[in-house]
């Protein structure tokens, strides 16, 4: 059997972590608080701002909900986000994507001031993930991998990822970011050929493609350790993820499972990156006295 790498340890650690920072920005005056904007009623996106608006109780952090009808115009998003920008009391954001097709996801991105991205989806941002720079925070749910992976000491430094999907939210940035630690990544997609041949043969496999149950056991080998970024629903509407946990669990070393995994931990990240804005939000008003 598998080692399960939950997300519980993970967050009970940010949370530790969390806990005196926050009891600090309160001491000052200053609640932590986290915007979220949403546009319809997309099942994953709920599932997640529950998720969010609980972990968040559970922190100190504060969180107001901004949100829009499916089919409304980018107007009324640009005036959602400009009113976040505005608040000096918002100090993160958190838009939930992909938005519907008539809005411009790009442009409603840049919309957002950088400093309150704490999602990594502006251009600032992620230029700080692709120069290693500090500034920013990157996407959380690649920052949940290695935060991941770091709490289990999975050793990165020249070993072998593979990396199944090249979004912005996932693929791209947490290839950086283990670039960064001197792994050695391979960057697959859709169109990579025998990609099941490429998965087999590294010691980290990460999955972030939304495909359910898309990866059998045929894309893995014996002690390898799998990520599985995937948040789906099944047709009986049960979360799953991308790989096909049941068929996978008895032939790799350690796996995340879905839920219980990453998810939770993403979670927690945007929680900290909230955090980490409101203090320097804080840093930057004492300093400008």
């Amino acid at each position: 059997m598998a080692t399960l790498l939950t997300g519980k340890p993970v967050v009970e650690r940010l949370a530790a972590d969390l806990a005196p920072r926050v009891n600090a920005l309160e001491q000052a005056g200053v609640t932590p608080t986290l915007a979220i904007v949403r546009m319809g009623e997309r099942p994953d996106d709920l599932s997640y701002e529950r998720t969010a608006r609980k972990r968040a109780e559970s922190l100190g952090v504060a969180v107001r909900l901004f949100v829009l009808d499916e089919s409304a115009p980018k107007e009324a998003l640009e005036a959602a986000l400009y009113e976040v920008n505005q608040d000096p009391s918002i100090h993160g954001c958190l838009l939930f994507r992909p938005l519907p097709a008539h809005i411009d996801e790009v442009q409603a991105c840049e919309q957002l001031a950088p400093e309150k991205d704490i999602d990594g989806i502006t251009i600032a941002s992620l230029a700080a993930v692709f120069t290693d720079g500090d500034r920013g925070f990157p996407p959380a749910t690649a920052a949940a991998c290695i935060e991941l992976l770091e709490h289990y000491d999975v050793p990165l430094e020249g070993k072998h990822v593979v990396v199944v999907g090249r979004s912005l939210v996932v693929g791209k940035p947490v290839s950086m970011m283990l670039l960064r630690r001197n792994a050695s990544v391979t960057m697959c997609h859709s169109r990579t050929e025998d990609l099941a041949s490429l998965c087999r043969s590294a010691d980290i496999v990460i999955c972030a493609t939304g495909r359910a149950r898309a990866f059998g056991a045929e894309f893995f080998s014996p002690g390898q350790t799998v990520l599985d970024v995937g948040i789906n629903f099944d047709e009986q509407g049960n979360i799953c993820g991308d790989v096909d946990f049941e068929a996978v669990e008895p032939v790799v070393g350690a796996i995340t499972p879905v839920p219980g995994g990453l998810g939770t931990v993403t979670t927690s990240v945007t929680m900290a990156h909230t955090v980490a804005a409101a203090e320097a939000a804080l840093a930057a008003r004492e300093g400008g006295r």
